[in-house]
């Protein structure tokens, strides 16, 4: 029999689904007076993003982690429900610091059938914008002095200390204010770097590393935009990534910064910076960058005119068809024994079988595929 549950995401309480069967969790956090809480007139989308693992029989035992989507992000991101299904699994959500995930674990094998699940997500998402030409305001989003704190503390692959302050220290010479700071952060790294479709996935995030070739610093979009938290964070600003999947293509025209369909292969990290009067402020300078290389065939100039926009677009601004994940580094996976290091980000579906640990950035060979489909 097939277990199954269903979360309709507000209060967290634990979920948890095993031989006993299926224990509810999550209530509705939309009015029930509300007929459409996400209308289309207001900016918002709906897209379902479905997950299905599939696993020879001969794999168990076998554990997956597949990264859950964040539940509410500001006003621009809701998830309204997860559901999933894990044919003669045991299944559950549970926590790895900001990351959420659904660890499926085949104890044994199923009798030759293959190892099987489904997890399905339904996001509301819409695009964001903060005007940066405007005054500091007293009504803009507020975080947490201790969220704070810890957004500006280093991670493995992305210290504060070392070469990595001396160049934030260099960049930010004679400023005063966080945004102004964040802002010359932003055109140093779109500057300095450079999309290398060589990289599998999306890069590590290794900021040290990136530093340390003494020229331009090729990568993809974790160590592109990991640089830029990483040398926020040094100049004493909060920062983050936020790691997550593209589920629809791009309508403000850029080719290069959308996908539908199968979106196996559309992870994307982002990441925010944070200032007094303005709350979270988007900022992706790696997606400058793939715009620069992959926009057309052949790439195109910093000079061009669509260049030009996308870094203008993408500090203060990002475009809702994206979705995030979590914010989390040094991600150790619950009962995993994966590896002696945490892995800097869970943005992939982890899978470790009788034979070992398989290769996320694969998902032919770690047997997942990822789909996106708007709906109504």
């Amino acid at each position: 029999m097939d277990r199954r549950a269903f979360l309709r995401l507000g209060a967290a309480v634990p979920v948890s689904i095993g031989a006993a069967g299926i224990s509810p969790a999550f209530a509705a956090t939309t009015s029930p007076t509300s007929s459409d809480p996400y209308p289309a007139s207001a900016g918002w989308r709906v897209y379902e993003m479905t997950t299905e693992i599939q696993l020879p029989a001969a794999s168990a035992p076998a554990t997956v982690w597949v990264p859950l989507t964040a539940r509410n992000l500001g006003d621009y991101q809701h998830t309204v429900s997860t559901e999933w299904q894990a044919p003669g699994a045991q299944a559950r959500v549970m926590r790895a610091g900001s990351a959420e995930m659904l660890v499926i674990d085949w104890p044994s094998p199923t009798h030759g059938a293959p190892l099987a699940g489904k997890l399905t997500s339904t996001v509301a998402l819409r695009d964001r914008e903060v005007d940066l030409g405007a005054a500091p305001s007293s009504g803009a989003g507020r975080e947490s002095a201790a969220a704070l704190r810890d957004y500006q503390r280093p991670t493995r692959l992305m210290p504060t200390d070392g070469i990595v302050r001396q160049t934030a220290l260099a960049i930010t010479a004679g400023m005063t204010d966080d945004l102004t700071k964040a802002q010359a952060i932003y055109q140093w790294v779109v500057d300095h770097t450079c999309r290398d479709a060589s990289v599998r996935g999306c890069g590590t995030g290794d900021v040290v590393k990136m530093l340390k070739t003494g020229g331009i610093m090729n990568g993809k979009c974790a160590d592109i935009n990991g640089l830029f938290v990483a040398l926020a964070r040094a100049a004493g600003i909060p920062a983050r990534d936020a790691y997550g999947i593209r589920v629809d293509d791009s309508q403000r025209g850029f080719r290069a910064l959308g996908k539908a369909g199968d979106i196996s292969k559309a992870q994307h990290c982002r990441s925010e910076f944070y200032a007094a009067g303005y709350g979270w402020i988007p900022a992706d300078p790696g997606d400058v960058r793939k715009v620069a290389l992959e926009e057309v065939p052949g790439g195109l100039p910093m000079t061009d005119s669509k260049v030009r926009a996308a870094r203008a677009m993408l500090l203060g601004a990002w475009e809702g068809n994206w979705v995030a994940y979590n914010h989390a580094h040094d991600v150790r996976l619950p009962g995993s024994g994966l590896a002696p290091l945490p892995l800097p980000f869970l943005m992939y579906p982890q899978a470790k079988t009788v034979a070992g640990t398989l290769d996320s950035l694969d998902p032919a060979a770690s047997g997942y595929r990822i789909a996106s489909r708007r709906v109504a």
